[in-house]
């Protein structure tokens, strides 16, 4: 070496070794102050540049401890300006992130609501504009990437970074800028509401509790994906770009470069965690109530792949994760799939031997048409999910389980055009329907088990036609079916109910012959109107308790037995009051006018015991 270059590199060790992390800790070439100590930084890095040039790590001696010295150094300056110049994250402009750019759109309220409540943004520009604000946005279609540190500080630890990479210590700056990074982002996911829970923990929480989780989840994901993982990627691109790095884990001579090694380091236990809580929801027991919720997952998470995409599956270091979210996407849709069919097994063997009081609508009636009408509210996502329409071989029943109602048959109106979700819905209401029958079939009184399927299969028509989505799904066609079915039960129950007492009207066996006889037995019409009397008191104490909600189809109903009963009673009174009337104690058999029967009526359904009445006598 000449002597002149021999000066060069003794001068420049002697800069390094003023720098020895031996000597004072507490001053800092990189503090970010500027002047003299810009000026010294400046004069360290060139000199380690000139050590390195001349004296590579692998040579013996006095070089090689000062480029150690020097390694040590940066790696505390890597440190320290990592640890002492982060910008402050504003937690609350990250939750806006929760209702950017849903590639579906965000057909629920709740989680329009949610999102409005966890911060307004504009889409177009910053989030904040409060005073004194120092990170930048920067706006993608569903990706903003904030600062996190001032320009001149990336500058500083690009210059940084690039000195222990050639050096050979691209290890050592890896691990450096993890041990600060990832604590940072740990933080970050905390801030947002991501708890530390195993997959056991999770699996282990009342449904109620892990609800209100998952909505938290949803809004505290987007926004790590979306702001906390993709301005960490920014961050490491712009400090690492063009520098050749390898991951801890791909240790030895044969790593291959990466310069994302850092960012797949810092991030990846909190994206683990972050998906971990998802993994578990799709691993875990399946129940219908769940549903709502994992598409609700399913969704989220398929929205937020093509930016996790963008974010991990590019980097060779952090593309598992990218991995391990799709593959747990592919897992809720299974679960979605698995939970349909078990809620239609469950319809079909709901277990409530106890008939409900006066034929009102089930409680398993109300909830499975709520509940398949919440299906149809999630018509986009369901009609990509369910690919596969009901089958023979999913209506076998269990083995050991003779007690289980035989299935019914499935008789789809025209299969071939419905989409596979339809095929299912109309399933459901077929086994409901099946469900019900056998329900009915637990009333003693055969016309109040009449009342009982009228009441539900109407509630079942009008729950099909208050929902637009639903009635598209089900289709005219089989609604006919339904509106047929309810229209049967109806005519059934009046014909049940009513026959008898119109009997007792008609002129059958009131007649007599021969003799000076007027032709009508007197003692046959007393009877008559005895058992006319009788029967229709029964049907009043009876049929007053039982009840008919919807308050149109019970007037409608009244007004049908009306219909039958008031001009048979006004006809049979005309033609034969006056063979009473004439007799002894007329009171006792004549008991109601029209108008009594009228009044009474209005009684009739109300699910209470019949109040008395002012009768006005006929016979006066």
């Amino acid at each position: 070496m000449e002597a002149s270059a021999a000066a060069e590199l003794e001068a420049a060790e002697r800069v390094v070794m003023r720098w020895d992390s031996a000597g004072d800790e507490q001053a800092m070439l990189f503090d970010g102050s500027g002047g003299d100590r810009r000026a010294e930084a400046e004069r360290f890095l060139r000199a380690v540049d000139y050590i390195c040039r001349l004296a590579p790590p692998q040579s013996a001696g006095c070089a090689c401890a000062s480029v150690q010295v020097a390694m040590a150094r940066l790696e505390d300056e890597l440190r320290h300006l990592l640890a002492g110049r982060a910008l402050d994250l504003e937690i609350e402009a990250l939750a806006g992130l929760s209702s950017l750019s849903m590639s579906g759109g965000d057909r629920r309220n709740s989680d329009a609501t949610e999102a409005s409540a966890a911060g307004d943004d504009d889409e177009g520009g910053s989030v904040s504009s409060s005073a004194g604000r120092r990170s930048s946005y920067r706006s993608l279609p569903s990706i903003r990437e904030i600062d996190l540190y001032p320009a001149d500080a990336i500058s500083d630890l690009h210059a940084i970074a690039s000195r222990l990479a050639a050096a050979g210590y691209a290890r050592e700056c890896v691990q450096v800028y993890a041990s600060v990074r990832k604590p940072a982002v740990d933080s970050a996911l905390r801030r947002l509401g991501v708890e530390k829970l195993s997959i056991g923990d999770v699996q282990r929480l009342e449904w109620d509790a892990l609800e209100a989780k998952i909505r938290r989840w949803i809004r505290a994901a987007r926004a790590a994906v979306r702001g906390v993982f993709a301005s960490e990627r920014r961050l490491c691109f712009h400090i690492f770009h063009d520098l050749p790095l390898c991951s801890s884990a791909g240790a030895g001579a044969a790593a291959a470069p990466t310069h994302d090694a850092p960012f797949a380091e810092a991030v990846k236990g909190a994206a683990l965690q972050l998906f971990g809580f998802a993994e578990a929801i799709s691993i875990g027991r399946r129940s219908p109530e769940k549903l709502f919720k994992i598409i609700d997952l399913h969704d989220a998470l398929s929205d937020l792949l093509p930016d996790i995409s963008d974010i991990f599956a590019a980097s060779k270091a952090a593309e598992s994760i990218y991995v391990q979210a799709a593959e747990i996407r592919s897992r809720l849709a299974d679960a979605v799939r698995g939970i349909l069919s078990e809620f239609e097994n469950a319809v079909l063997r709901d277990p409530s031997k106890t008939p409900v009081p006066g034929g009102t609508i089930h409680p398993l009636t109300r909830y499975v048409m709520n509940y398949i009408s919440l299906i149809s509210d999630y018509k986009a996502t369901l009609s990509e999910l369910i690919i596969s329409r009901p089958s023979a071989s999913s209506r076998i029943p269990a083995e050991g389980n003779e007690a289980a109602p035989a299935f019914p048959d499935l008789d789809l109106p025209d299969p071939d055009s419905q989409l596979p979700l339809a095929s299912h819905l109309i399933w459901i209401i077929v086994v409901l329907e099946h469900n019900l029958e056998s329900k009915a079939s637990l009333y003693k009184d055969a016309a109040l088990s009449h009342l009982f399927l009228m009441n539900n299969v109407h509630y079942i028509v009008h729950k099909v036609k208050d929902s637009v989505e639903l009635r598209g799904l089900i289709g005219d066609v089989y609604l006919r079916r339904l509106t047929g079915k309810f229209r049967q039960a109806a005519t059934s129950y009046q014909r049940t109910a009513w026959l008898k007492i119109l009997n007792c009207l008609k002129d059958e066996g009131l007649h007599v012959s021969g003799g000076f006889s007027s032709g009508i037995s007197k003692s046959a019409l007393r009877e008559r109107f005895k058992a006319f009397n009788a029967a229709f008191e029964e049907a009043h104490r009876i049929q007053s308790a039982w009840y008919v909600p919807d308050t149109q189809l019970r007037e409608e109903l009244r007004i049908s037995i009306s219909e039958k009963l008031l001009p048979a009673y006004r006809s049979f009174l005309g033609r034969f009051r006056h063979h009473i009337e004439n007799g002894r104690h007329p009171e006792l058999y004549i008991k109601y006018s029209v108008e009594d029967l009228e009044i009474a009526m209005a009684d009739f359904f109300e699910g209470a015991p019949p109040t008395p009445h002012n009768r006005r006598r006929s016979h006066g």
